[in-house]
């Protein structure tokens, strides 16, 4: 948890009381649980300071394994039973060793992932969804994706090529084999990136999705895509706003996508299931370690997924 508003030197772990379940609620013995850049966001100060909000509880999506279960336990996927090996997002407070949540955000584990492949799935994943179909990528289309190594980028590839789409994904040139892996076609950022693009896409580009934030994604965006309404971005929203194109996400003024990510749990968890979807681990640490996992997700340069194990 965060105690105050700042760094990661903020962070600390607490011994708190785990209540029992009430009716459609589960409690999860957490194996593992993701780290993304909207935990350190949420004590930065970047959503505001108000120290009525303090202590901060960090965390959205983890995986574990049902301890206990409340009436009516029954999940998108079916009834919900102790033993069950369950991930869930959308579960605030899943940097823990135990945690409570809501029987809805809980869906099975797919026995091909490990725990910390599982407890980096849904977050990363339901966000690609969402950006995907707000940009309404379709069989044939050519599809810009920035930041594509990152832990939603590397999902965004994997579906869009999933759907018949031609992927350009920006990267670092170290990463530009597991993106050709992948089924994108691979172009360095930095100066003369729309040149790039547009030697790789002669034909053009139909749409775009940032998910690393800076202005040249989104400048570079708009000067490639004929139709604004076909760009979006979830982390650049000043800049996004001031271009005209979707903003997605928990900022103000964006879009939640609420009932699009609560629908994707299912379609992701069976796509890995059926070997369809990889999930990368770039790094795992011990939950005592929460500050060491955010400074190096906060220096932007991850290939996949960062996650903590209690």
């Amino acid at each position: 948890m965060a105690g105050a508003y700042g760094g990661p030197d903020v962070l600390s772990v607490i011994d708190v009381a785990v209540p029992e379940p009430k009716p459609n609620e589960v409690r999860i013995t957490v194996r593992a649980a993701g780290v993304n850049p909207f935990d350190y966001k949420s004590y930065s100060g970047a959503f505001g300071a108000d120290p009525e909000g303090l202590p901060v509880r960090l965390g959205v999506e983890a995986a574990g394994v049902v301890t206990a279960v409340g009436a009516e336990a029954i999940g998108p996927a079916g009834p919900i039973a102790v033993g069950d090996e369950v991930i869930t997002h959308s579960a605030p407070g899943a940097y823990a060793a135990e945690i409570v949540v809501p029987a809805a955000s809980v869906v099975p584990k797919p026995v091909a992932l490990s725990w910390e492949q599982a407890g980096g799935l849904l977050a990363a994943g339901v966000t690609a969804v969402h950006t995907l179909e707000a940009i309404g990528l379709g069989k044939g289309e050519t599809v810009l994706i920035h930041g594509a190594a990152g832990g939603v980028g590397l999902v965004a590839v994997q579906l869009a090529v999933a759907r018949g789409a031609t992927v350009v994904a920006t990267a670092s040139r170290a990463k530009h084999g597991l993106l050709q892996e992948l089924g994108a076609i691979p172009v360095v950022y930095g100066p003369g990136l729309a040149d790039r693009v547009r030697a790789v896409a002669p034909e053009g580009v139909h749409a775009a999705a940032d998910l690393v934030g800076t202005q040249e994604a989104v400048d570079v965006s708009v000067e490639l895509v004929q139709d604004r309404s076909r760009i979006a971005t979830i982390a650049g929203h000043e800049r996004g706003a001031r271009a005209g194109i979707k903003l997605l996400g928990g900022a103000p003024g964006a879009d939640p996508g609420t009932e699009i990510r609560e629908a994707a749990g299912l379609q992701l968890t069976e796509a890995a299931a059926a070997g369809r979807l990889r999930i990368v681990i770039a790094d795992s640490y011990p939950l005592r370690e929460a500050a060491a996992a955010h400074r190096k997700i906060m220096a932007g340069h991850t290939t996949g997924k960062i996650v903590l194990v209690p």
